[in-house]
């Protein structure tokens, strides 16, 4: 689903002859029809396979969810799929010294989902909260993860909203200014990245990897004509084993930025940007340079995104209509319609020490760190966000036995979007990233870890509306308009408004305008007005 059309309806009433024509626009808007979060846990206990050495002690642990396949029904979804999971762990057996171990979890589960029907399409967002390896014994691993996943229904959806009136009858139609904020672009794209990396010259020929990380960073989108584009950086890091009789490790970090445009019809500068994405599918091969050697890294990436594109417009509608020489009478609903109320970024620093028991830190080799946003409150003029910055270090020691080590942290944290004017019904979706990291050594057994962390949300303002979805019209009820005197002085009274009383006295807002020489609508309590019914 990409553009979304824009049209302007006309619905005729017709009642004895006389016809009023309510002229609509539709105001295109999206909505999360059903959302669930759920918690589940996987345990299992895996064998090393025959092909692989003992395990001595384990070093690294990574684990990521992977849906393959979703089946909705009425009020729940089935999600299947598995934990894939990669272990690095020591061994004091001849050859290499780390040892990667690659495996799956499968998992299938079922995920209540209140007002999901089978014909929905459901987005799963899914998170590895926890992955605990640990040894059995020299030949079994025991693996435990707590996993969160959630399931959504968004919808797309119309409002028909008045903005004119037309036909014979003698009418008032009072206006009513909005700001709305409008689904213009809803689709899923994807975008892929090749890139290769040459080791420096002092470093030695790969002979295998063991370990890699790829994340990105400071990912920036920009709505630009018929097209969205994108940048920011690959941050990569790998361990391996070099050629040579005692294969040495080595570890290797690089920055890679980026940029590029995904098409998009239908978009225009000064588009409002709301684009989730995430790493899709990667893989990292060694190939030969040109003399040969062992000495590049093919990376190819591909970045999956769920884009929204809104458009901010400002729409006067017709809010009430009253007739002078005839009835007229409205049916209304209700609509929650929003405004763009602002988009806004904000950064705090996080500190801490990390103490590894066992100690003899000689040298740190990696750092990594993810943030996880685990509440999210509305208060007053911002909104209130805590969770956990998760940290993982790696780094060698003086043992022989034991010569990597790695000390994971959890630092929470504590900060305050400011947002000013947001109210608890307004919707927002915050976006957290690290955008810095640093851990230094401090001696032997202690780190210092320091990171700052970024947020990023659009915060749309709810707007509830009534929108005139009917008129009709008949002839005026002669008891009624007997009953109302043809001239008056009306005495004005808190809250009266101009429209309010032209519309008790079938007069036109212009008229009393003119009969009383007001060059304002402001009127205050006490005030005398000369009404002349139906004038």
């Amino acid at each position: 689903m990409g553009e979304i059309p824009s049209y302007i309806y006309l619905y005729q009433y017709i009642c004895g002859g006389i016809f009023v024509e309510l002229i609509k626009r539709n105001i295109h808007m999206d909505r999360i029809k059903t959302e669930a979060v759920t918690q589940f846990t996987l345990d299992d206990d895996v064998n090393i396979p025959d092909s692989k050495p003992d395990v001595n002690t384990l070093n690294l642990e990574k684990g990521e969810l992977i849906v393959e396949e979703m089946k909705p029904g009425n009020d729940f979804v089935n999600v299947r799929g598995y934990l894939s999971y990669v272990i690095l762990y020591h061994t004091l057996e001849e050859g290499s010294s780390l040892v990667v171990l690659e495996g799956k979890l499968p998992f299938d589960e079922k995920v209540n989902l209140r007002g999901a029907v089978p014909a929905d399409s459901v987005a799963v967002e899914s998170e590895v909260e926890d992955l605990t390896v640990s040894m059995i014994n020299s030949r079994k691993l025991n693996i435990q993860s707590l996993l969160t996943m959630t399931a959504r229904v968004e919808e797309l959806y119309d409002e028909e909203a008045p903005i004119a009136v037309h036909g014979e009858e003698r009418a008032e139609y009072r206006r009513m200014p909005l700001e709305l904020a409008q689904i213009a672009i809803c689709k899923n794209d994807i975008f892929r990245l090749k890139e290769e990396i040459t080791l420096p010259s002092n470093y030695p020929n790969i002979f295998q990897l063991l370990w890699n990380t790829v994340a990105l960073g400071d990912v920036e989108f920009k709505v630009l004509e018929e097209k969205i584009s994108l940048s920011g950086d690959v941050h990569i890091f790998i361990l391996y084993e070099g050629e040579g009789e005692d294969h040495p490790v080595r570890s290797f970090e690089t920055v890679i930025p980026f940029s590029g445009v995904l098409e998009c019809h239908g978009c225009r500068e000064g588009m409002l940007p709301d684009i989730r994405y995430r790493l899709g599918q990667k893989e990292l091969a060694v190939r030969p340079d040109f003399d040969g050697e062992e000495r590049c890294v093919g990376l190819e990436l591909v970045l999956d995104f769920t884009m929204r594109v809104y458009e901010e417009e400002k729409l006067e509608i017709i809010s009430d209509i009253y007739g002078v020489t005839n009835e007229i009478t409205t049916v209304s609903h209700k609509a929650d319609l929003r405004r763009l109320l602002s988009r806004v970024t904000g950064k705090t620093k996080v500190t801490d020490h990390v103490h590894v028991k066992t100690g003899n830190i000689l040298q740190l080799l990696h750092s990594e760190g993810t943030v996880a946003l685990e509440q999210q409150n509305t208060v007053e003029n911002g909104i209130l966000l805590q969770g956990n910055l998760s940290v993982k270090i790696m780094y060698i020691t003086g043992e022989d036995e034991t010569p990597y080590g790695c000390a994971q942290a959890q630092i929470p944290y504590r900060y305050t979007l400011e947002i000013p004017d947001i109210s608890p019904g307004d919707s927002s979706a915050v976006h957290a990233e690290v955008e810095q990291l640093q851990v230094t050594m401090l001696d032997g057994e202690e780190m210092d870890v320091k990171a700052v962390l970024s947020f990023s949300t659009a915060v749309f303002q709810a707007l509830p509306v009534e929108l005139i979805s009917q008129v009709s019209v008949a002839p005026l009820d002669t008891g009624k308009m007997s009953n109302l005197p043809g001239m008056v002085v009306y005495m004005v009274k808190d809250g009266d408004n101009l429209w309010n009383i032209g519309k008790k006295y079938y007069t036109p807002v212009d008229t009393l305008r003119r009969l009383n020489g007001l060059e304002s609508d402001e009127l205050k309590a006490g005030q005398k007005l000369l009404v002349v019914k139906g004038s």
